[in-house]
């Protein structure tokens, strides 16, 4: 049972939860590698890169909105987020992956801040030129300065917490936005003449547009940091979708702004290859580096205020194995419920990555990582519209189509960015929820959503096909729509499995189990218990036919009632099945009994005769034909072929008898030959018998001769016939295992 991550002391509004996502968006990517983008390709490839990613954050950031305003947004954020709609495993294999971009990026800030640092670092060797090498070594090395820096923000958030980051942004953030007016009113580098610039040329040997986007991409992702205050904020419907918006919307504008500013400022080349381009740019160049390592730092309190508390819902929901570990990693402090633990385990994995230094290496990689969690997140709304679920009410709405763009450019660009890295991630993933899948069995938030969306979809494609097919004759496609009503259900299986064999790939069967008496409580309860026994039978027999009970004080009720009731394939019925063991009248009678009233609403019939033998070892159909009765002919080949389609009957052989008189054998045979031929019908021409009649012989004599081995002998009857012989008309075969009889209402085609 997993625990709520509320926090009684939570007091933060939407200026928190703008800041958060403004200064990881104006971050370091930003001050450090701008410049590089536009110089690479170009500032039509610069804006490029600015669209194609906010077709991702933007329908990311419009469904956060919407979703955030549906339910009650707790400590977690997206994963919260994710984990109540798609469920608790979907929602722990994405939440773990968050986390580690989300503990990695802090690494990322960092290093960017020990690039920051290098400038001052340099002005302070060469204006104290008496200082040791040793002393020089250190303020020179960046993966030094990155890990000094990593420990002193280790120590601010283990001592302080989020309060003490959400007020460092407020300083951070005002020197952030004081150094990119003091870049906008700067001038053009020296020796650059306006008249050289080029809105479309890139520099010669350029990176290649989706690497470079990987490296940029980062700076798009600041809509999840605002996010993961969820758990501190007082009104986390309102705060959310308020200052993921603006940020996202305010970001935008200031890129497209950068971006003009630096190609009107500097050549290409310097763009390319100077990191630190924006200073000799700006009206006051120590300015950048400040405002680079304020990013950074503010980038980097973002993170790690976020990424424990994602590690924090994930205990509080028991997602890992050892009760211990959910416990340890979901503690917080008695004051506020600060995750003390949580930003242990962040700072270590940070601390790794920092070791590591290379800044292209991470930011590829919580590239990879955000893009899967904002495809989910888009994926989830546009399920959620899809599915009209009404208890899916958010006060804020976005459309389905954004979020339907959102998820496939993700998803899109994952593989454009790094297919192995996008393979590797997947297949990181997969692990992951395999894993949890052992440990937690839930799955009702995946179950629901995707429930919701085919009942849609099945919705909308039926009532599409009810109306293509009203009043429609045309039987040259034919197919089995095929109800069978029966009370022997768990007495024998016979009918179940020919309705299985018949759907499983070309029809639709509809399988009802009869209940006689009056709908009371008792009847309702004992036909919930049946639907679950015949549940369990599809699922033990891996078929695809729809099962279900009706309550009725008679048989021909119950038909009558299934007759008139349009089946749930989206087009009515057109066959129904009766089934009755061989030896009982009674049984047979009663089908007879209900005959008519096929024939009343246009039904083929078919009347299945069950033996102790059932469908024997399923290696042989027989089909017996005749003159008499050529309206069913096609129908009985077309069920055999339908059959032989299902696995059970794989590899099994049709075999088709006709009984003639003198003088029609050479256009039989040329006749059955031409069927075979023309319908593509897995029939070989040695299968086809033609037997001479014999007016001393009666025909079903001829019939138990030759079909006493086959596991499924199939023979037509006429209305008129079944009129004057009633049940004499299906005795005499008892020779025969079970043995089909079908009457079909018109002749159908096989073309």
């Amino acid at each position: 049972m997993s625990k709520e991550s509320l926090n009684s002391k939570a007091h933060f509004g939407t200026l928190p939860v703008f800041m958060t996502a403004i200064s990881t968006i104006l971050g370091a990517i930003l001050f450090l590698r701008f410049g590089y983008a536009v110089g690479h390709t170009g500032f039509l490839g610069a804006l490029l890169i600015i669209f194609i990613g906010h077709l991702v954050t933007l329908p990311t950031a419009l469904a956060v909105a919407e979703i955030a305003t549906n339910q009650r947004v707790q400590g977690g954020g997206a994963y919260y987020i994710i984990s109540r709609s798609f469920g608790l495993n979907i929602g722990a294999t994405i939440g773990i992956t968050l986390y580690l971009s989300q503990a990695i990026s802090v690494s990322f800030y960092v290093i960017a801040f020990a690039e920051a640092f290098e400038p001052f670092a340099i002005h302070i060797t060469d204006s104290f030129p008496l200082m040791n090498g040793f002393a020089k070594k250190l303020l020179l090395n960046k993966k030094i300065i990155g890990l000094t820096s990593m420990i002193a923000l280790t120590v601010l958030m283990l001592t302080k917490g989020a309060n003490i980051g959400v007020k460092a942004l407020n300083y951070v953030v005002g020197i952030l936005f004081l150094s990119l007016v003091l870049f906008f009113i700067g001038k053009p580098i020296d020796g650059y003449n306006f008249s050289e610039v080029n809105f479309i040329n890139k520099i010669e040997n350029s990176d290649s547009f989706f690497y470079v986007f990987t490296i940029i991409f980062p700076a798009f992702t600041g809509i999840a940091a605002g996010l993961g205050l969820s758990g501190d904020l007082k009104d986390p419907k309102t705060s959310i979708p308020k200052g993921t918006i603006i940020a996202t919307i305010v970001g935008i504008v200031i890129y497209i702004l950068v971006a003009l500013k630096l190609v009107i400022s500097a050549p290409l080349n310097d763009l390319s290859s100077d990191q630190l381009i924006m200073s000799r740019i700006a009206l006051w160049g120590p300015i950048i580096p400040i405002g680079l390592g304020c990013a950074a730092i503010s980038s980097a309190l973002g993170s790690i205020m976020v990424a424990p508390r994602t590690l924090q819902a994930l205990g509080n929901d028991n997602i890992f194995p050892s009760d211990k570990l959910n416990t340890w990693t979901s503690k917080g402090k008695s004051i506020d419920n600060e995750p003390i633990n949580a930003s242990i385990i962040t700072c270590l994995i940070a601390f790794s990555f920092v070791y590591v230094g290379d800044i292209n290496f991470v930011a590829q990689v919580i590239s990879m990582f955000f893009m899967v969690t904002y495809g989910a997140i888009c994926t989830i709304s546009f399920l959620e519209h899809f599915s009209s679920d009404p208890s899916y009410r958010p006060t804020f709405k976005s459309r389905w189509y954004i979020s339907l763009i959102g998820a496939i450019t993700s998803f899109w660009l994952m593989f454009k960015m790094n297919a192995p890295y996008a393979l590797i991630s997947l297949g990181i993933m997969f692990i992951i929820y395999y894993y949890i899948s052992k440990f937690n069995k839930s799955s009702k938030g995946l179950v629901k959503l995707f429930r919701g969306a085919i009942f849609q979809l099945n919705r909308e494609i039926q009532v599409y096909v009810q109306k293509k097919e009203h009043n429609s004759e045309d039987d040259a496609d034919w197919r089995p729509f095929c109800v069978c009503v029966s009370e022997d259900s768990f007495k024998r299986r016979d009918a179940f499995d020919f309705m299985r064999w018949i759907s499983q790939r070309y029809g639709f069967g509809t399988y009802i189990h009869f209940i006689k008496g009056y709908l009371s409580r008792k009847t309702h309860l004992e036909s919930k218990e049946v639907l679950s026994k015949l549940i369990k039978l599809t699922d033990v027999t891996s078929s695809r036919l729809y099962v279900d009970t009706i309550i009725s004080p008679s048989y021909t009720s119950a038909i009558a009632q299934v007759i008139q009731v349009s089946g749930i394939s989206g087009k009515g019925n057109n066959l129904m099945l009766f089934e009755y063991n061989d030896g009982d009248k009674n049984s047979l009678n009663r089908i007879l009994d209900n005959y008519s009233l096929l024939k009343a609403t246009d039904y083929d019939a078919c009347i299945l005769r069950s033996t102790t033998n059932r469908f024997g070892s399923k290696k042989s159909i027989h089909v017996w034909i005749s003159s008499r009765d050529y309206e069913n002919s096609n129908l009985m080949i077309l069920i055999s072929y339908i059959l032989l389609g299902h696995r059970n009957w794989k590899g099994a052989s049709i075999k088709i008898f006709s009984i003639y008189s003198e003088g029609e054998i050479k256009e039989r045979r040329e006749k059955i030959h031409r069927l075979i031929q023309n319908g593509r019908l897995p029939i070989s021409p040695n299968n086809i018998e033609l037997i001479a009649k014999d007016e001393n012989t009666p025909i079903k004599k001829v019939i138990n001769k030759y079909s006493y081995k086959a596991d499924l002998t199939i023979i037509g009857f006429r209305n008129e016939v079944i009129k004057t012989q009633q049940s004499k008309l299906f005795s005499g075969y008892d020779k025969l295992g079970n043995t089909l009889f079908v009457n079909s209402l018109n002749e159908k085609e096989i073309n």
